[in-house]
């Protein structure tokens, strides 16, 4: 299973790091989540500095497609040549975007008339584009998601674990991440904002 994790310059780190360390807790039934950046050295929003593990293009072969967000986002979605380079197809595919994210998915025609969720800064850009944002940390269609919030990642990842490995996988790799005392709790919230979305046998192919 290939994940790419798509950064660009001035990416949020919470968006990032945590859908890649969440989603390769999977590594053992063959998943692999890399950051797909669009040059081979990016800087976060807070100067961290990081190799791209894969070019941009690597969205385009991947099983799963994620979009973080950050303080560049809008510049990236008026970039025609940077949007060129991504041919993604929802119908082989699981595409999903949070804060920031959600506007490139709404700028690469991936949204239409679908309800989505981002952040209360990027909310006007992504209604300017002509899509609905919803007062909601998550939302999914088929194979298309979005997410609201920083730390609503973990609901990204949540949400490609449970349509494609399994609530069993799922509930194991989400406990492994979930704090002491909390990880039944954890595990059992994440899953319940998630699995109305769900609309096919879990754990098949896309």
């Amino acid at each position: 299973m290939r994940i790419a994790i798509v950064t660009f310059d001035g990416f949020n780190e919470l968006d990032s790091f945590i859908a890649l360390g969440m989603l390769n807790r999977l590594r053992g039934l063959g998943w692999q989540a890399e950051i797909a950046g669009s040059a081979p050295q990016l800087t976060s929003m807070n100067g961290v500095g990081i190799s791209s593990q894969q070019p941009l293009e690597f969205a385009n072969e991947a099983e799963v497609v994620l979009f973080g967000s950050g303080i560049k986002t809008r510049e990236v979605a008026a970039d025609a040549a940077t949007l060129a380079r991504l041919k993604l197809d929802p119908a082989r595919q699981l595409i999903g975007a949070q804060c920031s994210g959600t506007l490139l998915m709404a700028r690469l025609g991936l949204l239409s008339s679908l309800p989505a969720c981002t952040d209360l800064i990027t909310k006007p850009w992504v209604q300017e584009a002509g899509v609905q944002v919803v007062d909601a940390p998550f939302h999914a269609e088929g194979n298309l998601a979005t997410a609201g919030g920083c730390l609503a990642s973990q609901y990204l990842a949540s949400w490609v674990m449970l349509r494609l490995a399994g609530e069993a996988a799922a509930k194991e790799a989400l406990h492994y991440v979930a704090p002491v005392g909390e990880k039944d709790s954890y595990a059992a919230r994440l899953l319940s904002v998630v699995r109305p979305f769900v609309t096919q046998p879990q754990g098949t192919t896309i």
